[in-house]
């Protein structure tokens, strides 16, 4: 592990140190190592759309919109590659909210995402997105896309080994 020093404006300082104790943090590196990977995970996400991540959409929407509900299942079903699983709550008597947590290419996702949040009647739509590496039981990462089957990396690599 490397170890960093920098310096800061007492200001700059104290927001830290508050951020620190509010987020109920061990120790001052925990809190800037996480900061540091939401940071490079933002950037990873923006300028690799081709990698793999895992994500949340969450949305609320008016179930009295004329067939909203149906397109929505419509959309997930057409997206079945990427949906993974769907949670749906009654908010009101007018309102819905659901989660669906999603898995692909970020591109993908994030092309899925706004085609649900421009559906008229939905409203609030957020969207997580983490970007996931594959790990293997040989002991190093790949980002590979998140649709490959169980043992097709393996399968890839000994055909490689044998030609």
């Amino acid at each position: 592990m490397k170890r960093l020093t920098m310096s800061l404006d007492d200001e700059l300082a104290e927001a830290f140190e508050g951020l620190v104790r509010a987020r109920g943090y061990e120790n001052r590196s925990e809190a800037f190592r996480d900061l540091m990977r939401r940071d490079l995970d933002d950037v990873r996400l923006r300028d690799r759309p081709e990698e793999p991540c895992v994500a949340t959409l969450s949305y609320v929407y008016n179930h009295h919109q004329r067939q909203l509900a149906m397109r929505l299942t419509d959309l997930q079903h057409e997206h079945h590659e990427l949906t993974v699983s769907t949670t749906h709550a009654h908010l009101d008597h007018d309102h819905c909210i659901e989660t669906v947590i999603l898995r692909g290419r970020t591109a993908d996702v994030r092309a899925f995402a706004d085609s649900v949040a421009s559906q008229a009647g939905v409203s609030h739509g957020n969207l997580h997105l983490v970007p996931m590496a594959v790990r293997h039981s040989h002991g190093h990462e790949h980002l590979e896309p998140a649709t490959a089957h169980p043992g097709e990396h393996g399968k890839r690599s000994s055909a490689r080994r044998r030609a």
